[in-house]
């Protein structure tokens, strides 16, 4: 036992000792540990309050990767004015007062675009260029080309620009999805501005806007005005996340909420249009809701599936027998998750495929098999109404 407390003794007395040498050695001699360790072979210590390689001190890089692959756009339009005619004679003037008329005037429209092609390709909004009758293209060193619409989608609210240039700067696509939370850089033209960076994060993915389009759109509350729509969403590394589309309507007194088109849904388009000229998506020929639930039941506000509410006559959905109030489960191999699921994949299966479809009706199971058909075109306006201002 005594032999024991002396060893103690003796081990507690050398580390008393070891720390005091070690404070003495720090005090007079700073850096002989970084030395020593060097000299081992060993990492070097932390740094207390160095900068998270996840946390760029400048964006700068990113800016420099991106900027040069987004342009200015502008846009002549011929739009019909409403005016009161007054008549020349006094007395028709005070007998009569006016008539309403109308008057052809020059507007010119701003936005953004970005280069996504060495072949000239230009990704913008299809607000931004919209019966325009001419519409120039600003590059980032300066020159000025015309450019001719390739096609539009307005589902998407996308369109393919054409420019005869040589030497043009092609931005990255990102190799990743964004995710909630990721920082994000938005380039453009806003109120005429151009080059114009504000960065802000991804406040959410997924989001459905309209209820008739299958698109959803990427949240961002970077900073977005008018003339960004067209502009570049890019990630960290100056990768293409999104296409700026539209912020929330003014009038509503909200900030710092702005959507993007996702970086994937704009390359699909871009290649169709490329393709063939137009967009083609596959047609089920039913409107959907989500599926109620009873308030006592205990499940969530809605349950998995799509209740059918509408079904337009001679659709591949009326001759496949669906009928309002089904409740849709499957198509084809994939389940179906909420109504925005089903238009989704519903646009994604190419026109004149067979697909079998299940659900319930009145409770019971069916399965039937329908052809679907191409989706006729969407409105501009049920394509772009979504509670927000689509203005440049």
């Amino acid at each position: 036992m005594k032999h024991a407390a002396g060893t103690l003794a003796f081990l507690a007395r050398c580390v008393v000792v070891g720390l005091a040498a070690a404070f003495v050695i720090g005090l007079f001699w700073p850096g002989s540990g970084e030395r020593l360790r060097a000299k081992l072979g060993l990492p070097a210590a932390p740094t207390a309050g160095a900068p998270s390689p996840s946390a760029p001190a400048s964006y700068a890089d990113a800016v420099a990767a991106a900027a040069p692959s987004v342009v200015n756009i502008y846009a002549d339009k011929i739009v019909n004015e409403r005016a009161i005619k007054m008549y020349d004679n006094p007395i028709l003037q005070q007998l009569l007062g006016g008539t309403l008329t109308t008057y052809p005037r020059r507007e010119q429209t701003l936005g953004s675009g970005v280069i996504v092609s060495a072949q000239g390709y230009v990704l913008t909004n299809y607000h931004v260029i919209s019966h325009a009758t001419d519409i120039q293209v600003l590059l980032y060193d300066g020159r000025v080309a015309r450019a001719t619409v390739v096609g539009s989608d307005d589902e998407t609210d996308l369109a393919v620009l054409k420019i005869d240039a040589g030497n043009l700067p092609v931005i990255r696509l990102a190799r990743q999805k964004p995710r909630p939370g990721d920082v994000v850089l938005a380039i453009g033209n806003p109120l005429g501005l151009n080059q114009t960076v504000s960065m802000g994060i991804v406040s959410a993915v997924g989001r459905q806007l309209n209820s008739p389009s299958a698109a959803d759109f990427i949240q961002t509350d970077a900073a977005i005005n008018l003339g960004n729509s067209g502009g570049a969403l890019v990630n960290v590394e100056g990768q293409l996340v999104g296409i700026n589309t539209l912020l929330i309507n003014r009038t509503t007194s909200t900030k710092n909420i702005g959507f993007a088109i996702p970086a994937d849904t704009a390359k699909n388009v871009l290649d169709q249009i490329v393709a063939t000229g137009h967009v083609v998506r596959g047609w089920l020929g039913a409107d959907y809701s989500f599926v109620p639930v009873a308030a006592n039941s205990g499940l969530p506000a809605a349950a998995r599936g799509a209740l059918v509410t509408d079904v337009y006559p001679g659709s591949p959905a009326a001759l496949a027998g669906i009928q309002p109030h089904d409740i849709l489960l499957r198509i084809g191999s994939d389940n179906i998750r909420d109504p925005a699921d089903l238009r989704r994949r519903e646009s994604a299966i190419k026109p004149g495929t067979t697909v079998e479809i299940s659900g319930l009706r009145n409770g019971s199971p069916f399965h039937t098999s329908a052809t679907l058909t191409e989706r006729p075109p969407m409105s501009v306006e049920a394509a772009t109404t979504s509670g927000g201002d689509t203005q440049q």
